[in-house]
């Protein structure tokens, strides 16, 4: 059965605790989710369907300037969350 997945969610997720722990943000499921959210609408979406556009879209992780966008957006997102929380 095939799924639609925003690719993104994943490297968001994989990326996501390292930079909360350096930037002592408040990490409940509430201000995480809400920067998460955030992030993900600072970056362009990447869907998948297959097992081949996943591991197509893999390979742009490994690009300097995507990892650098993601980091950036991250960080912007924990930054205005830690300003108004809203948990």
């Amino acid at each position: 059965m095939y799924k639609l997945k925003n690719f993104m969610e994943e490297v968001i997720k994989k990326k996501i605790d390292p930079i909360l722990n350096l930037l002592n943000v408040c990490q409940c499921e509430k201000c995480r989710l809400d920067i998460m959210a955030i992030a993900l609408n600072d970056i362009p979406a990447k869907y998948v369907v297959t097992d081949t556009g996943e591991l197509y879209t893999k390979l742009s992780e490994l690009e300097q300037q995507f990892e650098v966008d993601v980091e950036t957006a991250i960080i912007k997102a924990a930054l205005l969350v830690s300003k108004s929380p809203k948990h």
